[in-house]
């Protein structure tokens, strides 16, 4: 019996910022189940300005692309303050969504998108791309063998340049939601449970201006520490979790795309990864999704939850660092 190959899954992006543009590149060059309909920016009277794809249709409204006919599925990849409109303007349309994180500004933003794509049905995934790394998916697994997790570290540190302009984006606040919110899921992935507590300090907590600097301890409702550091103050950029277990400890870096094991027992050593685009990863999974039905790797409420912990962070640095609870809705 022959197979007929079904035609590939016609996609709308919107935002073609420098991120966007990454995105528009791998949909045309890459992704062999997906082709790009439709594009939308603000300028739309100059066209995508994509070379790779010039007669892809260009528009400036968002929901032309929505409606555009050949858009199966929308590609969100704007400043996270302008999610929320666009999310639900997706769902609406019953069409299925890719959106970059952070999934909104605010824990009450998420929960209205988590809210209109738990009514629509259709498949949505939020783009914690982080989890696509090599280095963080070695680290997973390799965790069993250094025993149980007795706390864990994680940090991003990048520099300060652009910080100003693209706090605007995010609502007035800074790199906990720009850079912090890949952290703060992969908390979810590695511990497998929720965070409960946080306790955070920053050097200026909105709205009063966009932080730069954050420290936190979160406790997990198991009762596992985490300790987090985001920044970005200085020059060269770390980004790494450390894992520290009963039998040995474990380090991924993935700027520097290397997995340590300190332990007593056999197997500790020192492991390189192959980097691979982290955002091609993202969109081969959701088209996988959208194409055979089955749930993304990352879920909307996924995201929902990675912003709901920032906002107890935000809570408790306005609080002065006292310890407050993540308020799940």
């Amino acid at each position: 019996m022959s197979h007929e190959r079904r035609p590939p899954l016609g996609i709308g992006l919107i935002g073609l910022g420098h991120h966007g543009s990454r995105y528009a590149k791998h949909l045309v060059q890459d992704v062999r189940d997906a082709r790009l309909v439709a594009v939308c920016r603000r300028r739309a009277e100059e066209g995508s300005g994509l070379a790779f794809a010039p007669a892809v249709p260009c528009y400036a409204d968002y929901h032309d692309v929505i409606a555009d006919p050949l858009v199966e599925a929308v590609v969100v990849v704007t400043p996270p303050a302008l999610n929320r409109d666009i999310c639900l303007a997706v769902a609406e349309a019953k069409k299925a969504l890719l959106v970059e994180k952070p999934l909104a500004t605010t824990a009450d933003e998420a929960r209205l998108i988590a809210k209109a794509a738990q009514s629509g049905g259709q498949i949505m995934m939020a783009a914690q791309t982080l989890r696509f790394d090599a280095a963080v998916n070695m680290l997973r697994q390799r965790q069993a063998q250094i025993g149980a997790l007795q706390y864990l570290s994680v940090a991003s540190r990048m520099e300060p340049h652009g910080m100003r302009e693209a706090s605007r984006g995010f609502g007035g606040r800074g790199c906990l939601l720009e850079t912090g919110i890949h952290l703060l899921d992969l908390l979810r992935v590695v511990t497998k449970d929720e965070v409960e507590t946080v306790a955070c300090e920053m050097d200026v907590v909105p709205p009063y201006g966009a932080e730069r600097r954050i420290l936190g301890r979160l406790t997990t409702e198991h009762g596992v520490v985490c300790l987090l550091d985001v920044s970005r103050v200085t020059s060269g950029r770390v980004g790494r979790m450390e894992l520290i277990g009963a039998e040995g400890q474990l380090s991924a870096d993935w700027c520097g795309q290397r997995v340590s094991q300190v332990s007593a027992r056999p197997g500790a050593g020192d492991w390189p990864t192959t980097a691979e685009p982290t955002v091609l990863s993202a969109l081969r999974a959701f088209v996988r999704s959208v194409l055979d039905g089955s749930p993304p790797p990352v879920s909307i409420e996924d995201g929902k939850r990675a912003v709901e912990i920032a906002e107890a962070c935000y809570a408790s640095a306005r609080r002065g660092g006292q310890a407050v609870r993540v308020e799940y809705r």
